[in-house]
């Protein structure tokens, strides 16, 4: 018996000694970052910023569970350069990609927040549209950071959901369930499931994943099943893309709610996926859109739900709709539940803020124009704020500029056109313009943007336009 009794006591001072250790082990564990971009998606084609057509219940909970912020800002207002300055921590003055444009890519000179986080001991994961490099070019995701990639290289070639082949690392990965007009693989689910075996393989050491989703951007289709619950909700509207290859719908409007529904179904998934493997509590989610909701031939989809409400303008211009997008932060016993903030921030703070989240700082010798809202994120007082936030689209001769100072905001759409002035405090849909009665205020802002542009890297036109011929067919 008191054999017994002394092989009791030994086993519990045993696990009172091991428990502290794993606890302290945990402690020590550095945070898993998840950062997913949905494509085109409208600062209110979400549920926790007015939507109310579109079902979005895992979104919202991430915001109802964490922060939402009220006046976040992509990188530019379409998809290439808004990456770049993602990448990079740069605004499109003086990031390396600053418009639309296959020949502007990243070089080795540039450092990116993969590789920022790879140097502090993170596995380092892209999954979905990249831009920033085509093969053979040292701008592709491997040369840039990223131990695994599957998904795009080119943007044009991220508005296929049925491609007959995608980018795996390094490779062609051959679908030929897709082959000759089938539709055999949704792309975006492959895309999905390489990100979730990511997390799954490195769930034991600190990860980054970079979900960069393709939805919704058009073309526009989606598997049945999600466009299943909101058949006849809509009217009836036929939305064919006028580009040769492209797939329409002839219930377009259901369409694109069954999109939206399957990037918020694949969010929870990956949500569930942390919680499986106990590292939820560990990791920090971001979510966010690369710029804002479509217009153009699909003005009139984004119009009917409401998705770029209250804001003016759409994807592709300098408005708040083409620039200000929904933006969620979510990190268990970290970020108080049920916060909104109204901090002006951009995507040229998210590496900064991710490099502090994982403990380390920015290389010396590498400018950035970003600064770290983790102060925001954790609740603390103290959070440094930008003096301005500032974007531009340059390709060639052509360039548009915007700038926001304060409640202060300046577009000028071309530059040999006027420059409009904004106050978004009283007038968040842009609707009257005061520069006539502010030529003051149009000055200071003018000499402001015209320091923040800095001359854009000479690209060498070497690359032919690549469009949809040996990708679909």
């Amino acid at each position: 018996m008191i054999q017994q009794l002394f092989s009791l006591l030994t086993v519990i001072c045993s696990l009172s000694l091991l428990t502290p250790v794993k606890l302290v082990a945990a402690e020590q564990q550095k945070p898993n970052i998840i950062f997913i971009m949905a494509d085109d998606l409208g600062y209110a084609e979400l549920g926790c910023y007015g939507q109310t057509k579109i079902k979005t219940p895992h979104i919202d909970k991430l915001a109802a569970e964490g922060m939402k912020f009220t006046q976040a800002y992509a990188g530019s207002m379409v998809c290439q350069p808004s990456r770049s300055v993602l990448m990079t921590g740069q605004h499109t003055g003086h990031t390396a990609v600053r418009a639309n444009d296959l020949n502007q890519l990243l070089y080795e000179e540039d450092t990116t927040v993969a590789e920022v986080l790879k140097g502090a001991g993170y596995a380092t994961g892209a999954f979905g549209k990249w831009g920033l490099g085509y093969a053979g070019t040292p701008g592709t995701p491997a040369k840039q950071g990223f131990d695994d990639f599957t998904g795009q290289l080119l943007q044009v070639h991220a508005h296929f959901y049925y491609p007959f082949w995608i980018w795996k690392n390094e490779e062609k990965l051959m679908l030929p369930e897709n082959e000759n007009n089938q539709r055999g693989r949704y792309i975006h689910d492959l895309i999905h499931e390489d990100a979730k075996a990511f997390i799954q393989k490195n769930k034991a050491q600190p990860f980054f994943a970079y979900l960069p989703y393709i939805i919704p951007h058009v073309e526009l289709v989606v598997p049945e099943e999600s466009e299943k619950p909101y058949r006849g909700q809509f009217p009836k509207t036929q939305i064919l893309d006028p580009r040769p290859g492209y797939i329409g719908s002839e219930d377009g409007l259901t369409t694109f709610a069954g999109m939206v529904s399957r990037l918020d179904d694949h969010v929870g998934e990956i949500v569930t996926l942390l919680e499986d493997l106990g590292i939820r509590d560990n990791t920090l989610i971001i979510f966010t859109s690369d710029n804002g909701g479509q217009g153009g031939t699909w003005k009139e989809m984004t119009d009917f739900f409401n998705g770029n409400a209250p804001l003016k303008g759409h994807k592709g211009s300098m408005y708040e709709g083409g620039l200000r997008v929904p933006f969620i932060a979510n990190w268990p016993g970290k970020i108080a539940p049920g916060k909104t903030s109204d901090l002006q921030i951009a995507f040229w703070d998210v590496l900064p803020t991710l490099a502090q989240v994982a403990g380390t700082t920015v290389p010396s010798g590498v400018d950035i124009d970003g600064i770290s809202f983790l102060p925001t994120l954790l609740g603390k007082a103290m959070q440094p704020k930008h003096e301005y936030l500032y974007w531009e689209y340059t390709k060639g001769k052509i360039r548009s500029r915007a700038i926001r100072q304060g409640n202060w905001k300046a577009v000028q759409n071309r530059m040999n056109q006027p420059i409009e002035l904004y106050d978004l405090g009283k007038d968040i849909g842009e609707t009257k313009n005061l520069a006539k009665q502010h030529p003051e205020q149009i000055k200071d802002l003018q000499q402001i943007m015209q320091q923040a542009h800095s001359e854009p890297r000479d690209f060498p036109q070497t690359l032919k336009p690549v469009g949809i011929k040996g990708y679909v067919k």
